[in-house]
Formats: structure tokens, sequence, C-alpha cells
């Protein structure tokens, strides 16, 4: 248990901190979902929207800190190649 007053305050806003990049973290992994689901569609244009939409979603995650900016990236180029595999 934290005896100080600063280290009971930090104790606080890790439980906000871990409490909000869950929930950031919680964007990511559905925006990578929807993204999967639109090409299993086998629709090209939803997929496109879809990985569209999900880009942005992992480029604010990764300037936040939350993920590191290659697993982004990576994430990114596999939905891509899975894209580009449909035609």
């Amino acid at each position: 248990m934290a005896n100080s007053a600063q280290a009971r305050k930090r104790a606080r806003q890790n439980v906000k901190q871990r409490d909000r990049n869950a929930s950031l973290r919680s964007q990511l992994r559905t925006a990578i979902k929807h993204a999967r689901k639109a090409v299993e569609t086998a629709d090209k244009t939803i997929a496109q929207a879809a990985f569209k939409a999900s880009i942005g979603t992992m480029d604010s995650i990764a300037d936040k800190g939350i993920i590191h900016k290659n697993k982004a990236a990576r994430h990114k180029s596999r939905l891509s190649a899975a894209i580009k595999a449909m035609a």
C-alpha cells in the first residue's frame, strides 16, 4: 500500500491511465476485427473502407504509446496485403 501522498496520487493516476489504455486497446482490436471481417466478405470496396477507418485508429493509438509504432505498421501491412490479395 502506498504510504506517502505522492505514492497514493500516483496509484490513483495509474488506475485511471490503465482503464484508458484498456479502452483504447479494445478500440484497436475492434477496428482490426472489423477490417478482417470486411476482407472475409470478399467485397473489395467494403474492405478498403474498413481498412481506411482502421488506419486512423491504429495510428492514433500508436502515437499515444499504447502500442508500438512497428506493431501498428505490421497490422496495417497485413491488412493491406489481405485486401490486395482479393483482386
